[in-house]
């Protein structure tokens, strides 16, 4: 009988993870055990592990994720912390994609497209809040997105707001990313990458502003947080939500070459193997596409056939691991 490939699990505790029931059963018919972690417990009295997949950010876990991999160093960890890291500045995991538009050659493999990020500015003081202007040296242009700079889980972390003007920009809480937004035809498209799997799908955005509606709202003397936005703007367009449904319908995806391209270079950059990252195609450029923000261990059961993909993800790490102890043996052989 064939060894069974043992996965731990470890999320967040009373949080919704994308180990749901069709995943357990999808990788246990592929001879993949999918057991969850006891946080309460020691992780060294648990398993054996041939791989740890965890998402959790205490101290007293890394401890014990260091403990356990010392005594185990051939368990896979997906992904270990200080890759996720990265992630967790909204500001510096752009960088990544500003070294890949500096590659040569990169244009060789996404044809007529290119890509970049938006125009943004880390801010950590009050005081500075004021030079974030057209007039000012850093030469931002309203309206702005802002972005607590930390992502850590909390809902605070997760407040994302617009910014029309210097009055409400005073209001703004620091450390602060501030972001120009544009126009984007209220569609966004959000990529899933699994491992070497890689899949684009549309999602609803922000609406487009107009200058003229940028005048108007310059009563706002407050930032207004995503959430306002989503229901005001689903209450004024309640009448006409075939419109929108026809804005999704028709907006064209990003080619695949560019998709898999930036999906490529993220994970190599990174190290990580779960990720997701966010894009936009500009309205004022044409073919021209911006990543705007990159996730960790995102909600995959909103991607088609979600439960198959990360099974097939988990035979490749089987894989991985018995091409890596074959390895091991040929070399104590040849010594």
């Amino acid at each position: 009988m064939a060894t069974r490939f043992q996965i731990g699990y470890a999320f967040k505790p009373n949080k919704k993870n994308f180990i749901t029931d069709a995943v357990v059963n999808e990788s246990k018919q592929r001879g993949i055990d999918l057991i969850k972690i006891d946080t309460e417990k020691p992780l060294i009295e648990q398993g054996p592990f041939d791989c740890i997949l965890q998402r959790l950010s205490t101290e007293i876990w890394f401890k014990q994720l260091e403990e356990y991999t010392l005594q185990n160093p051939d368990v896979l960890i997906i992904d270990p912390p200080s890759k996720i890291e990265v992630l967790h500045d909204r500001y510096s995991m752009l960088h990544c994609v500003e070294d890949m538009m500096k590659m040569k050659g990169h244009e060789n493999e996404i044809g007529m497209a290119t890509f970049g990020i938006p125009k943004q500015v880390l801010v950590t003081d009050v005081d500075s809040l004021m030079n974030v202007n057209a007039e000012g040296g850093l030469q931002l242009k309203f309206p702005l997105i802002a972005k607590p700079e930390i992502v850590d889980g909390t809902m605070q972390s997760h407040k994302l707001s617009l910014v029309y003007n210097l009055d409400a920009l005073r209001k703004v809480q620091t450390p602060v990313v501030l972001q120009e937004f544009v126009n984007h035809g209220g569609v966004m498209f959000k990529v899933y990458v699994v491992g070497d799997y890689v899949k684009c799908v549309k999602r609803n955005s922000l609406p487009d502003i107009s200058e003229e509606e940028l005048e108007g709202k310059n009563s706002e003397k407050n930032p207004v947080t995503f959430s306002q936005i989503s229901n005001k703007a689903y209450e004024e367009h309640s009448d006409h939500m075939s419109n929108e449904e026809m804005r999704m319908e028709n907006a064209v995806m990003p080619p695949d070459s560019l998709v898999t391209y930036i999906a490529r270079g993220l994970s190599k950059a990174t190290g990580l193997h779960l990720i997701n990252f966010d894009v936009i195609r500009d309205s004022r450029v044409s073919n021209h596409y911006l990543v705007f923000d990159i996730n960790y261990a995102p909600g995959y059961e909103k991607m088609p056939d979600y439960e198959f993909v990360l099974a097939d993800f988990f035979c490749d790490l089987r894989q991985r691991k018995q091409n890596s102890s074959s390895e091991d043996m040929k070399k104590e052989q040849e010594e």
